[in-house]
């Protein structure tokens, strides 16, 4: 059985790590709704200037055959080989300020000895709190705001945040295990579970993107700039924009939608119906707007329209 220590390596020659740094936590993989984790893991590898202090072994923690790497075939010969990364860093946000960030796939193995690592790494820098996000497909319209569900011991962010406070079991996933260890050891942690539109699910939307990162900033202080974001959420909310109104049915489908959101979010429900919030509640509008926008959102775009389809 893998202990803590073979699940990653530090990195020789590393950078200083200050104590008492926040750490936030983003694993891809088993829910991320609207791309929103790989999309803010993209986006912090681009922006923040991460220095890696430890990076985790893929031949413990992943299963290649479930998530293969990429390598590139060149006419006769093969080149770049991508394996999958897992690696904590430390990064800075746009006023130069220094987190932690645990950021890559989520282990498919080991996750005790990874979830220990974790804590043994948290302990060593004595960090302040632990903060992690990830996204679930809900019956919710794309034309209101994205809520949000908070989790953890955080209760300033808990009561002042949390639209949605279900009973219920949910599958586990790895950030569910390091927000529960974190928690049984006394650290400070706030999980957040954005609530994206279950039809928008499988697409790239930048809305969910901004989100992240923006509950990433304001559970920790800390801050992003968002203008190439900005642009295609622009582009984005155009598109979809365009395609919801070419279909009557579409409309129809979303107005209800947006009628079951209003009523539950003003503490009642519309005409009698379950709201949408509400697990195990009778949806069938909200399946057939899945069945109906996949015709417009699932589909590839051809060459003329990349860039621009939602």
């Amino acid at each position: 059985m893998p202990q803590s220590d073979d699940v990653y390596e530090r990195v020789t020659h590393g950078p200083d790590v200050p104590r008492g740094l926040p750490l936030v936590v983003l694993l891809t993989g088993f829910t991320d709704a609207g791309a929103a984790v790989a999309g803010t893991v993209d986006y912090m590898r681009t922006h923040a200037d991460l220095q890696p202090v430890a990076i985790f072994d893929n031949d413990v923690l992943l299963d290649y055959r479930a998530r293969r790497p990429i390598i590139t075939f060149e006419a006769d010969h093969l080149t770049n080989y991508v394996p999958p990364r897992l690696e904590l860093c430390v990064a800075r946000d746009a006023l130069g300020q220094q987190f932690l960030l645990l950021a890559g796939y989520e282990p498919d193995f080991a996750w005790e000895a990874f979830a220990d690592a974790v804590l043994d790494l948290a302990d060593d820098y004595a960090v302040s709190s632990m903060t992690w996000v990830h996204s679930i497909g809900m019956p919710v319209p794309h034309t209101r705001p994205l809520a949000v569900t908070v989790s953890g011991n955080r209760r300033d962010l808990i009561d002042q945040y949390s639209g949605w406070k279900p009973h219920t079991q949910v599958p586990a996933t790895a950030g569910h295990l390091l927000e529960y260890r974190f928690a049984e050891e006394e650290h400070s942690v706030a999980g957040f579970v954005l609530l994206v539109p279950h039809y928008l699910a499988d697409t790239d939307n930048p809305e969910a993107t901004i989100a992240t990162i923006e509950w990433i900033a304001r559970a920790n202080e800390l801050a992003f700039l968002f203008d190439d974001l900005s642009n295609d959420l622009e582009e984005y909310r155009g598109k979809v924009a365009e395609q919801v109104a070419a279909n009557d049915e579409l409309q129809r489908l979303i107005s209800r939608l947006e009628r079951q959101y209003d009523a539950y979010r003003a503490g009642t429900t519309a005409t009698g119906e379950a709201s949408p919030l509400l697990g195990g509640a009778p949806m069938p509008s909200a399946d057939e707007l899945a069945a109906e926008l996949e015709r417009y959102l699932a589909n590839r775009p051809s060459d003329d329209d990349k860039g621009t389809t939602a």
